[in-house]
């Protein structure tokens, strides 16, 4: 899924963030994903506007093949709009996570 695309709410399963939205596809026996769900969690929390959504990329095939989910933890970074900003494999960092939800924020506020 490259940049720019869309994902809405119905895909997701949840409602969009006011402001932004972590996506964050795991699998069960992911330990890194627990990990990204504390750290994801934790910026969620503290950013008005902002949610994080777990989707288990097993049972939704479908959505982490169409987002090409090639290995978990995978997250999206969602502007206000559903639009992709950004993306990452792996184990996220907390300041990696802060630095791509301004640029989604910016971004759904018109700023370069």
């Amino acid at each position: 899924m490259p940049d720019g695309e869309r994902l809405t709410a119905a895909e997701l399963g949840a409602e969009l963030g006011a402001r932004a939205t972590l996506v964050q596809f795991s699998t069960a026996f992911c330990a890194p994903c627990r990990a990204a769900r504390r750290i994801l969690g934790e910026v969620a929390a503290m950013v008005d506007g902002v949610v994080h959504i777990e989707i288990d990329a097993a049972s939704r095939l479908d959505l982490a093949r169409r987002a090409g989910v090639v290995r978990t933890p995978t997250v999206l970074v969602l502007d206000a709009d559903g639009r992709v900003v950004r993306r990452a494999a792996g184990a996220p960092r907390k300041p990696d996570v802060i630095a791509a939800l301004g640029e989604a924020i910016d971004r759904a506020a018109g700023d370069p």
